[in-house]
């Protein structure tokens, strides 16, 4: 009967410890549920970094020219940029300024003043970084008047070739 009694004894425990683990599951699943949510809240979604590129509306050539941007994240300014770079070219490839680092003037704008001398179309990009957003936005601008090929340029729509090549920040 002994055998019996401890066979018997062991089934019972086997059957209470079941539902008891099976209670430990469902608490610790709904810990982790719970967690994870949580964890999702914890961490805020990143605005992308703008930049309002800032051209004066009247450009002549032989002039210091003051180009700037105004960098946003979200609705913030961002004054503290890891970098901010300027790079302008002329369309046809006989002006190129080198990439140079633009000044901090407050309020999340950014200068950098060029002397353009010869007429034509032109184009600044500006490189950008803050956090872990990098951009490199790009716009024309016209300095006096246009030659033949830079009107056929605008009117076909020709595709803008980047000015600078690679860079390394």
């Amino acid at each position: 009967m002994r055998n019996l009694t401890s066979k018997g004894v062991v089934t019972v425990k086997k059957f209470k410890a079941i539902p008891l683990l099976s209670f430990m599951l469902l608490i610790l699943s709904a810990c982790s549920l719970e967690l994870k949510q949580d964890v999702a809240k914890q961490y805020k979604e990143e605005e992308p970094l703008m930049a309002d590129i800032i051209i004066p509306d009247s450009l002549s050539t032989n002039r210091d020219t003051p180009f700037q941007v105004v960098l946003t994240q979200g609705e913030e300014k961002v004054d503290s940029a890891d970098y901010v770079h300027f790079e302008i070219w002329k369309q046809d490839g006989s002006v190129k300024f080198e990439m140079e680092q633009a000044e901090e003037v407050g309020n999340g704008t950014f200068q950098l003043s060029k002397k353009l001398e010869s007429e034509g179309l032109y184009f600044i990009k500006v490189h950008a970084s803050s956090g872990d957003s990098i951009i490199m936005p790009q716009k024309q601008f016209i300095v006096g008047e246009l030659s033949e090929s830079e009107l056929e340029f605008l009117q076909e729509g020709a595709v803008v070739e980047d000015g600078g090549g690679e860079h390394h920040h």
